[in-house]
């Protein structure tokens, strides 16, 4: 690559302001446990569920001489603690967006995979399993990597993202953050625009909570990590933005991109995510806090802290906890892990 990300997004940090913090309460609820570890160090990747059990593939690997991307497919079983290896992706890919779908299908949309042009080449390629293996259904209609994907009434919405800004498309620095939102009918195989989001950002994470859709966090290379909160209602196909994810207590960085984000017991729980910084100054860090949104009263507050704080990891909801799978243990690159940890109240 000409320029890194992590340099592009350090001197995006060092020049923006924290955007405005919410109030968040003092009480803290909830925490986490320790659970069998994923068979593969893996970060930026996502998951989905089908049926009771979980659903995660692709990523970059760790390995000795560095990452890579993977084609590797991965099921947990929360019943049991207990990994499977899953039908492998046709196709290596990193960020590729997994969401479930009607009939417990696991759907795949885009990501990226190493072409002439280096390593961040965007794909629209729209796999899905069926009968133990992944087929290839279509292509989505634009090039969207580093989205919001959630079923929401059975329809699979793509939520912000980046896209290339040319015809370059094989650099991270070719691609531009986008307010994108389409959706897919896993019916019918078709797409159509929705709304757009609010802001335009990348790596954000979601939910669906009260028949909504939620996107969270996120960041944009200009202005840095934002605690954005937006909520689109798809009766009303109409926006609304609600009070921001707090500033970190301990690192005073507004919570940027590589989150996640479940909803469980009628609340949001968000957590992870790094922050950048020149080198000369730490070079960024990986946040540790998790925090719990309540719809009712629109107040974030603290719950106890992540145990192995990560970003570019994988979240589910299944049952009474959210499962948090793998993802990178330092700022960037360095350290892919493969813990398994899960919160519940």
């Amino acid at each position: 690559m000409t320029l890194h990300r992590r340099d592009l997004l350090a001197a995006a940090a060092a020049t923006s302001v924290a955007s405005m913090a919410g109030p968040a309460m003092a009480r803290r609820s909830g925490g986490w446990r320790s659970l069998s570890p994923m068979p593969a160090v893996t970060q930026e990747i996502y998951a989905a569920r089908q049926g009771g059990r979980i659903v995660t593939a692709g990523g970059l690997v760790g390995r000795p001489g560095g990452l890579f991307i993977n084609d590797h497919c991965h099921i947990y079983d929360p019943a049991t603690d207990r990994w499977e290896a899953g039908p492998r992706l046709p196709e290596p890919r990193h960020h590729p967006m997994l969401v479930d779908g009607p009939s417990d299908r696991v759907w795949a949309f885009g990501g990226y995979d190493r072409r002439d042009g280096g390593d961040w080449t965007a794909m629209t390629n729209v796999w899905v399993i069926d009968q133990g293996r992944w087929h290839e259904v279509g292509r989505m209609p634009r090039r969207l990597c580093e989205t919001v994907g959630v079923n929401l009434g059975g329809q699979i919405h793509l939520v912000t993202g980046r896209s290339p800004k040319g015809e370059a498309n094989g650099q991270w620095n070719d691609h531009g953050d986008v307010d994108a939102h389409i959706v897919f009918d896993p019916a019918t195989l078709e797409w159509r625009e929705a709304r757009p989001c609010p802001m335009a950002r990348n790596s954000a994470a979601g939910a669906v909570l009260d028949g909504a859709l939620w996107v969270a966090g996120g960041r944009t290379v200009e202005g840095g990590g934002t605690g954005r909160l937006d909520r689109y209602d798809p009766a009303a196909d109409r926006w609304d933005t609600l009070a921001p994810i707090p500033v970190s207590p301990r690192s005073g960085r507004q919570v940027g991109g590589g989150l996640a984000m479940a909803a469980l017991g009628g609340k949001l729980v968000a957590f992870g995510g790094e922050w950048f910084a020149p080198r000369d100054q730490g070079g960024g860090g990986v946040f540790v806090e998790t925090w719990v949104y309540d719809p009712a009263s629109d107040v974030w507050s603290e719950a106890d802290p992540m145990k192995t704080p990560r970003h570019g990891l994988a979240a589910v909801a299944v049952g009474d906890s959210v499962y948090a799978i793998a993802g990178g243990e330092v700022v960037s690159g360095g350290r892919p892990g493969a813990v398994l940890e899960a919160f519940g109240f």
